[in-house]
C-alpha cells in the first residue's frame, strides 16, 4: 500500500482529530497531517465534508471519511495487515461503541465544557457528574490493562484523547482525578508510554492556555 495517500485534516487541541492519528500511528500507516484554522476552514476541509464542515476528515486516496470513531473503524477495517483495534467478538465490539458512543455524547463538550464554562451551583453540578461519568468508565475498564484486555485497541483510542485535557478539567474545577480515578489514570499514563499516543497528544498546559483563551474570549473570566 505503499502507493496510497493519507491526508488528514485536523486541529491541534481536537480530541477528535488526534483519535485519527492514533489509530494510523498504530498501524503503521504514513500519512500527511494538515492543520486547519478553525476560524477559516479551507476550501479542501469545505469539499471533503460539506455536510458538517468541521474536523477530522481522513481522506483516502481522495475519498473523504468523516467522524472520528467512524475513521478509526474506516483504519481498521482497511489495514487490516496490522493488529485490529476493534475486539474480534461480536458482543465485545458492540461494547467497545458503545461506551465510544457514551464518551462522545458524555465526557468533554457537555460535562467537561462546563467545568470551565461555568459558575456556583451550576459549576459544582458540572464537577459531580463529571467525576460520576469518569466513575463509570472505571467500572469499564476494571483492572484490565486496557478497555479491551491486554491489548491497546479501538476503546482506549476513543478516550485516550481526552485526557490531555484532564489538566484543564482539574484547574478550572479544582479537583483531582486521580484522586477520584487512581486506575483511570493508570491506564492513562499507560496508553502515553505508546509512541502512537505520546507523539501525538498536545501538551496539557498549552491546552490549558487554550482554554483560558477560550474563557476569555467569551467573557467567562
Amino acid at each position: 500500500m505503499a502507493d496510497e495517500e493519507v491526508v488528514v485534516l485536523g486541529f491541534w487541541t481536537s480530541t477528535y482529530g488526534t483519535r485519527a492519528t492514533i489509530a494510523l500511528d498504530e498501524k503503521g500507516v504514513k500519512y500527511e497531517y494538515r492543520e486547519e484554522d478553525l476560524s477559516n476552514k479551507s476550501s479542501l476541509l469545505l469539499q471533503m465534508n460539506p455536510v458538517h464542515k468541521k474536523i477530522p476528515v481522513l481522506i483516502h486516496n481522495g475519498k473523504p471519511v468523516c467522524e472520528s470513531l467512524i475513521i478509526v473503524q474506516y483504519v481498521d477495517e482497511v489495514w487490516r495487515d496490522k493488529a485490529p483495534l476493534l475486539p474480534s467478538d461480536p458482543y465485545q465490539r458492540a461494547r467497545a461503541r458503545f461506551w465510544a458512543d457514551f464518551i462522545d455524547k458524555k465526557v468533554v463538550f457537555d460535562a467537561g465544557k462546563k467545568l470551565w464554562s461555568t459558575k456556583g451551583e451550576e459549576h459544582e453540578a458540572a464537577k459531580k457528574e463529571f467525576i460520576e461519568i469518569l466513575t463509570q468508565l472505571e467500572g469499564e475498564l476494571g483492572d484490565k490493562p486496557y478497555f479491551g484486555g491486554e491489548r491497546f485497541g479501538f476503546l482506549d483510542v476513543a478516550l485516550i484523547t481526552f485526557y490531555t485535557w484532564f489538566y484543564a478539567f482539574e484547574t478550572c474545577g479544582n479537583f483531582s482525578i486521580e484522586a477520584e480515578c487512581p486506575k483511570l489514570i493508570a491506564w492513562a499514563k499507560r496508553c502515553m508510554q505508546k509512541d502512537s499516543v505520546w507523539k501525538t497528544l498536545p501538551d496539557h498546559k498549552k491546552v490549558y492556555e487554550f482554554v483560558i483563551g477560550m474563557k476569555k474570549m467569551f467573557g467567562m473570566e
